[in-house]
């Protein structure tokens, strides 16, 4: 399967620019959703978080309750890094099942830390969806309720934007008020990857 991952940093936009791939057919394997599944009620991962770090973390439905487990591991580097090593081999196992399991031609792959866990081997091609911060901060703290302080403190922790675009083999600059331009790029961008993928398919 030829695999195109789409990364780029908090508020950039990338479900919804995924979303308009999705509605010319292309299947959509994504890293948070497969995050959340990973941690569903009942399963060993969610066991093990509440074990390690308390069962108050799960909510009364049995849910795990993200926020206060953000909270709990944002300033802590060695809870941090015993969360991960649970969960990104489960999550990376997942998105390969699945991205091997998509239908012809392309899939896309939306991995939001493709950079910061260099997971860009992953994939045969990357797009970047790129903004500037003071945009990334206003959708950030109007989609999510965070404060502007809260917003820079996330944006800091995550790989900055000259890097994601030096990982990148194709961009969108997804900034406010371009919608027209960014469906004409997409386009541009499926024609690009359908003939990659014609291409691989031949060779194999």
């Amino acid at each position: 399967m030829y695999v195109v991952a789409i990364t780029g940093g908090i508020g950039s936009g990338k479900t919804t620019i995924a979303n308009q791939f999705a509605e010319l057919g292309i299947e959509v394997v994504d890293a948070d959703v497969i995050a959340r599944e990973v941690v569903a009620p009942g399963s060993p991962a969610l066991a093990a978080i509440a074990a390690h770090f308390g069962a108050d973390l799960i909510d009364p439905t049995g849910q795990l309750d993200r926020r206060r487990l953000r909270e709990q591991i944002f300033a802590d580097p060695q809870a941090k890094g015993w969360l991960n090593a649970l969960l990104h081999p489960l999550i990376r196992s997942e998105m390969l099942r699945q991205c091997a399991a998509a239908r012809p031609p392309y899939c896309l792959l939306v991995v939001p830390l493709l950079v910061e866990n260099q997971l860009t081997t992953l994939a045969n091609r990357v797009l970047v969806i790129d903004v500037d911060e003071a945009t990334q901060i206003e959708r950030t703290c109007r989609r999510d309720g965070v404060s502007t302080e809260q917003a820079r403190l996330i944006i800091a922790a995550q790989a900055s934007r000259s890097e994601r675009l030096a990982a990148a083999d194709d961009v969108i600059e997804n900034h406010n008020g371009g919608e027209m331009a960014i469906k004409t790029r997409i386009l541009a961008l499926h024609e690009t990857y359908l003939a990659f993928a014609s291409q691989q398919a031949h060779q194999l």
